[in-house]
């Protein structure tokens, strides 16, 4: 049996002390006022081996910004390790992706590493992302029972992409877009992180990623289910009940900000937003540890599975 990844981040804790390091805590690390990230994706973990390998390469840019707009960081640079496996068609492809992603945000490739596997064995990709934060730099820690909790983007649409092409390849529309082209949200973060007591992004499901800020924080959150910002697509394909908002509340691959405010903050007086941004108060931070959901009718059972957890 494997180890898995959380019991190996934990014999982690002992090598990585420096405080940069945040304790293992957070996405990134800190040095001076550079944030640091690093993501892996894996063919058939991460994304499919039929996803369209410029699709690849753009995910895999996007979503250590992600991690660069949960700080309110500035890109300024990236690293890129590659595995080759192909005859370089599906490389080249993929690098397209890589160039428009870096084009779109401004962030100059500026080395990496190369290593040949054998034929058609499956890709792993990462990516370190280095931004440059502001005078604060929030962590998944600073919460405070009494702040509110905020949300960034919509949930689920991923999750019904990737049903979609499990059910068929050749799907298309705006939720297999959302899958396969995560928008990280670099200048909702900047603003927010300026007011944010701890922020980070949601990739692995809103109520799991919401659990770990609370634990880093020290504390509990109550989360209204009807506040849940829904597109129109995931209405059309999942509804708006208690089950789909359950369902979009424990999807992954959302890259939506969740971030910790105070109780009085006032968007419409504390931010100046970019036309189309989608930002709602979703719950409150609480005394305690529980997790606390409600809807209109009251308290709603939560989940036994949070979220996607990497077991092995």
């Amino acid at each position: 049996m494997s180890i898995g990844e959380l019991a190996f981040i934990e014999r982690l804790r002992a090598l990585a002390t420096h405080p940069a390091a945040r304790g293992l805590d957070d996405d990134v690390a800190v040095v001076g006022d550079l944030v640091l990230t690093h993501d892996t994706i894996a063919e058939g973990v991460h994304y499919l081996p039929d996803d369209p390998p410029a699709s690849v390469g753009w995910k895999l840019v996007t979503v250590n910004l992600s991690d660069l707009a949960a700080k309110g960081a500035e890109p300024v640079a990236a690293l890129m390790s590659v595995t080759i496996s192909g005859d370089g068609d599906w490389e080249d492809r993929f690098l397209s992706g890589v160039a428009a992603a870096c084009e779109a945000y401004s962030l100059p490739l500026v080395g990496g590493d190369t290593i040949a596997l054998p034929l058609h064995a499956p890709r792993v990709l990462g990516l370190t992302a280095i931004g440059r934060g502001g005078a604060h730099i929030p962590s998944r820690g600073g919460g405070s029972p009494g702040d509110g909790l905020w949300l960034v983007g919509t949930l689920g649409d991923a999750a019904v992409g990737l049903a979609a092409l499990l059910a068929d390849i050749n799907a298309e529309g705006p939720m297999v877009e959302a899958y396969r082209r995560p928008v990280p949200q670099l200048a909702a973060g900047r603003q927010l992180a300026v007011h944010a007591s701890a922020m980070m992004d949601v990739s692995d499901g809103l109520l799991l990623d919401a659990s770990r800020l609370c634990a880093a924080s020290h504390c509990g959150a109550r989360i209204d289910l009807d506040s849940l910002p829904l597109s129109r697509g995931f209405i059309a394909e999942r509804g708006s009940d208690r089950k789909a908002r359950l369902s979009a509340a424990t999807a992954g691959d959302d890259y939506a900000l969740l971030a910790a405010l105070p109780a009085d903050f006032d968007p419409a007086v504390s931010l100046s937003l970019p036309s189309g941004t989608n930002l709602v108060r979703i719950g409150t931070l609480t005394e305690g540890k529980e997790l606390t959901l409600l809807d209109a009718m009251g308290e709603v059972p939560t989940p036994e599975q949070l979220g996607y957890e990497h077991h092995t």
